[in-house]
């Protein structure tokens, strides 16, 4: 059986009437504490009281030839019936099996968009995680590569359109690293009508054992731009360590000179690594601003509705 603090308290207090003098003054001094700890507690400002993101994980089906994969996915979803605007965000690769590499869990990001609103699905693609199938890499084929991988945000996106508390209508892609990449790739590869943008957070796929992969990525950049009709904002810093400033400029200009709706976000050096800017709560205020007008631009809603998810100062 439990008891409260209040019923405790009263039975020191009850020992104290007995004559320990100095229990009863400590006692007192401990209401008088526990009074100002629980008043200042209700009387902080919501904006102080960061609440966890409401999270799922889900397995969204991806039905091939001759059997059906399973996609790992985080689901960020705010409080109420809906239907929310979707955003799908897709990872990046680390070094090593991909079978090994941990869900991907952009919590930062994440709250940007839950504030405003939207619902967000964090796909781990085919061969990731626990999502089934084996990875296909292309060898050094990296324009093949990336459609490849957008094979699985087609088969996240059709999957949440089925969803009730998914708006049908408006849904912004975004990516990270490989995912950038891949984010690129789903722009050139018949999106989905309901997608309005494309957001590139330092993507690409770097191809150390292939002879000659930063030219190769820039030239299929410029392809997937012939292919695609939607505008797309790209964001890279310049201490970079997976692509450097040359590499990432030849990449856009190749690509821009085909598509010329892509808006590029140069913005210096960010930490040790430019490369973490998506994931890190303080890139945050890099890339919000260039984020929201990019989406007021496509029409997109970036008002706040849920200011208890932001995260604290």
């Amino acid at each position: 059986m439990g008891y409260s603090l209040a019923t405790v308290l009263s039975a020191i207090e009850g020992l104290a009437r007995r004559g320990e003098f100095g229990i009863r003054r400590l006692l007192r001094g401990a209401r008088i504490g526990l009074v100002f700890c629980v008043t200042a507690a209700f009387a902080l400002p919501a904006t102080a009281q960061q609440i966890a993101l409401p999270v799922e994980v889900i397995f969204i089906p991806k039905k091939m030839a001759l059997w059906t994969l399973e996609l790992e996915t985080t689901v960020y979803k705010p409080p109420g019936p809906g239907p929310f605007p979707l955003v799908v965000i897709n990872h990046g690769k680390a070094a090593g099996h991909t079978g090994l590499q941990p869900r991907y869990t952009p919590g930062w990001a994440a709250r940007y968009f839950i504030e405003r609103g939207y619902v967000v699905f964090v796909p781990m693609r085919t061969g990731f995680s626990k999502s089934t199938g084996g990875y296909v890499g292309g060898g050094c084929n990296i324009e093949s590569n990336g459609l490849v991988q957008a094979e699985d945000v087609a088969a996240t996106v059709a999957y949440a359109h089925t969803l009730s508390y998914v708006e049908r209508t408006q849904t912004l892609v975004v990516g990270q690293s490989h995912g950038g990449w891949t984010t690129l790739a789903y722009g050139a590869a018949k999106p989905d009508p309901s997608v309005k943008g494309l957001v590139n957070f330092a993507g690409g796929l770097r191809q150390q054992d292939c002879i000659g992969w930063q030219l190769n990525l820039a030239k299929a950049a410029a392809n997937y731009a012939k292919d695609t009709k939607l505008p797309s904002l790209w964001f890279y810093g310049d201490n970079d360590s997976y692509f450097t400033k040359e590499v990432y400029t030849e990449m856009f200009a190749r690509y821009k000179k085909a598509n010329p709706q892509a808006q590029l976000v140069a913005f210096g050096e960010f930490g040790e690594d430019s490369h973490r800017l998506f994931g890190s709560k303080d890139g945050r205020a890099i890339w919000e601003p260039h984020l929201e007008a990019f989406m007021r631009q496509l029409g997109l809603p970036v008002k706040v509705v849920y200011p208890q998810y932001r995260p604290n100062p």
